[in-house]
Order: structure tokens, then C-alpha cells, then sequence
């Protein structure tokens, strides 16, 4: 498991939906190579859409902008390895 080594930038999320999302992210990145990122985004989505309900959003990659908006208590953007993690619910219309 990689996620000791995880950077973590910006969240609002839990402290055990953290701890999720990089368990999440490590074992996506011990399934697929890391230039793969469309499958491992979609490992992280699916997780999430099974474990917290649908509208999960996730980004992965290594040269990314963006401006969301995001349900309160369900943003976290972290890297690791030499990815960043992009990874939100969006909110509500």
C-alpha cells in the first residue's frame, strides 16, 4: 500500500473517506500502469459510486488545472506517486 506516501493538497472530506480515497488510489495503481490514468480514475469513481452513492467525479493525471464545485465535506485532491488525485462529488443543482 502506497498511501503513507501520499501528499495531500486541498480537502474537505473525513478523515477516514481520506484514508479511502488513497487506499482507493493505491490499489488502483497496483491493478494498472501508471500511464493509464482513464482506468485508474475510473477504479477511484466506481469505489466511491459503491461505497458513498453515485455523482462521484475523479481526475488523475500529471499536468491538470480545474475549478469545481463540489458538495460540502466531499472534495480531496492529494498526489502520489507522480500522480495527482482529483477526486469530488458534485453539488447539488
Amino acid at each position: 500500500m502506497l498511501e503513507g506516501r501520499a501528499a495531500l493538497g486541498e480537502t474537505d472530506m473525513p478523515v477516514l473517506m481520506q484514508k479511502h480515497a488513497m487506499r482507493s488510489a493505491s490499489s488502483a495503481l497496483d491493478l494498472y500502469d501508471i500511464t493509464d490514468c482513464q482506468a485508474i480514475a475510473a477504479f477511484i469513481k466506481k469505489e466511491f459510486d459503491k461505497s458513498y452513492g453515485p455523482g462521484w467525479q475523479c481526475v488523475v493525471g500529471t499536468n491538470f488545472g480545474s475549478f469545481v464545485t463540489h458538495a460540502r465535506g466531499n472534495f480531496i485532491y492529494f498526489g502520489l506517486e507522480r500522480l495527482a488525485f482529483l477526486l469530488f462529488r458534485g453539488a447539488p443543482v
